[in-house]
């Protein structure tokens, strides 16, 4: 999550696991490393009947996840239906991993990761035309800002993993989502949006910057409102963050009826 106050959980102790391949007729099963509720991953299995997968070397020893220049998995050009349908259920990780920071402060059934996203994307649908930023685009970019944890999971500041560490885990992660996607066109275009927001350099990956924000004080609002909480930690770690002139507006008005619910709260 964007918080950046230290939450209750202890910090993870990350493992790897190498990848290994079983391989029947064109059949295989990848073992995917999982990273998710500290202390112990979690492992993501998906299995393909795509041949054309088969030349992907998943069997090679790997000292953490992915192996950067040593990978030596082919990249198609074009992605078959068993990619898309492989790349698809490899993405099912966001819609049943719950996001840690409401899970951190206790919040029951909270959202997923794809919850998240899929809210940032209507952010960037509604939002009135700006000067010069690509609204398409930043639909785009909400969507696969953070796809990457399909994989690593969501790695919080609880957990203790340096951010260069993390960005570099969910690169690699990235990585391999479009190895398994076959390659071509759109793995390139998945790959080039999420650097883009990585490295925040369009004005699209600053508004959704912000959006990750807005949407992250909105649904500690909702959580305040729905079970009784005080999440301050969210509202104070975005306090002053906020750049653009439409998150600016919509982070007041979710800050306007916190203080409104809280000044009619029974004392």
């Amino acid at each position: 999550m964007a918080s950046a106050a230290a939450a209750r959980a202890n910090s993870s102790s990350l493992s790897h696991t190498n990848f290994q391949r079983l391989n029947s007729s064109h059949k295989f099963s990848i073992k995917i490393p999982f990273f998710s509720d500290p202390p112990s991953p979690r492992i993501v299995s998906l299995h393909s009947n795509n041949p054309s997968l088969d030349s992907m070397k998943m069997d090679r020893a790997v000292s953490g996840f992915g192996s950067g220049s040593g990978s030596s998995a082919h990249a198609h050009s074009s992605s078959s239906p068993a990619s898309a349908i492989d790349f698809l259920t490899l993405c099912h990780r966001l819609k049943s991993t719950k996001r840690k920071g409401w899970i951190n402060h206790g919040i029951k059934g909270p959202e997923s990761i794809a919850d998240h996203m899929y809210r940032m994307a209507l952010m960037a649908l509604i939002a009135d035309d700006l000067p010069g930023v690509n609204r398409e685009r930043c639909v785009k970019i909400a969507i696969v800002h953070d796809i990457a944890e399909a994989i690593v999971g969501d790695i919080t500041p609880s957990d203790g993993v340096p951010k260069e560490k993390k960005s570099r885990m969910e690169q690699e992660a990235l990585d391999e989502m479009c190895k398994v996607l076959g390659g071509g066109m759109r793995a390139e275009e998945i790959k080039e949006l999420w650097l883009e927001y990585e490295n925040n350099s369009s004005l699209e990956a600053n508004l959704v910057k912000d959006f990750d924000k807005v949407e992250m004080i909105l649904q500690a609002l909702e959580y305040e409102t729905e079970h009784g909480k005080v999440l301050d930690e969210f509202f104070l770690s975005t306090a002053g963050k906020i750049q653009t002139e439409i998150g600016k507006k919509w982070a007041a008005e979710i800050t306007s009826r916190r203080n409104s619910r809280s000044a009619n709260r029974p004392n």
